[in-house]
């Protein structure tokens, strides 16, 4: 059991999501903000690993006073729960996510990460631990759905979402494709990681919508279920 989960990220004509010293560049338009801002609204939590925490110290906040209204009509928080793969307890105690906007935050270690950071972090956010070295992803959507959680958008970067996508662990994947070449052999992709070794392991997408949002492509895809 576990949460439907959405992959949302925004890359480079070529495929990057940052530059190769994973410095946050402007991708996407004010239309593509808006988009996400309204996928937030719509999901009870958002999840980023912690290498983004670092590079863009993202808040992941709904920005929209509107949403968040809503939101409050419906009876739920503003922003819906935050959550950092962080399975070396690192996140900066000044880092946005934990100091801006109302909501929940869950920071999520492994079972062996540092008891003094952990205990540091728990003054701000709700502690998961889940798998010893890194996060076991099974574990931890067990317990996000047993919490209540049943839409999850994952926010990136690169190496949370090859996580995501080699463990077969999504349902969507939205790729925003913006109007600029970034370069690099070592800038990000939107599926950093191991590599699949043969065309077996890949991970089968069906085209559900090409649509032109500012000067780029977005396209949805959903996962191909095994037959």
């Amino acid at each position: 059991m576990r949460p439907y989960i959405i992959i949302n990220a925004a890359m480079s004509a070529d495929g990057k999501l940052s530059t190769r010293e994973r410095r946050q560049v402007r991708i996407s338009g004010s239309d593509d903000f808006a988009r996400v801002d309204r996928m937030r609204a719509e999901s009870d939590a958002i999840l980023v690993g912690i290498g983004t925490v670092h590079a863009d110290d993202p808040s992941l906040t709904v920005k929209s006073p509107e949403l968040r209204s809503a939101r409050r009509r419906e009876g739920r928080p503003e922003n819906p729960i935050r959550i950092v793969l962080d399975s070396h307890a690192e996140t900066p105690l000044s880092a946005d996510i934990l100091v801006k906007g109302e909501g929940e935050r869950i920071i999520v270690v492994a079972e062996d990460a540092d008891l003094r950071k952990i205990r540091a972090l728990g003054e701000h956010a709700m502690i998961i631990s889940c798998g010893k070295g890194r996060v076991d992803l099974p574990c931890l959507l067990q317990k996000l759905s047993e919490s209540g959680i049943e839409r999850l958008m994952i926010e990136g970067g690169g190496t949370v979402i090859w996580s995501f996508l080699s463990e077969g662990l999504f349902d969507e994947l939205n790729t925003y494709i913006g109007s600029c070449v970034i370069g690099g052999a070592m800038a990000p992709t939107l599926a950093d990681g191991e590599g699949f070794i043969d065309e077996s392991q890949f991970p089968r997408l069906l085209l559900q919508e090409v649509q032109r949002i500012d000067d780029g492509l977005l396209i949805r895809w959903k996962r191909k279920m095994e037959e």
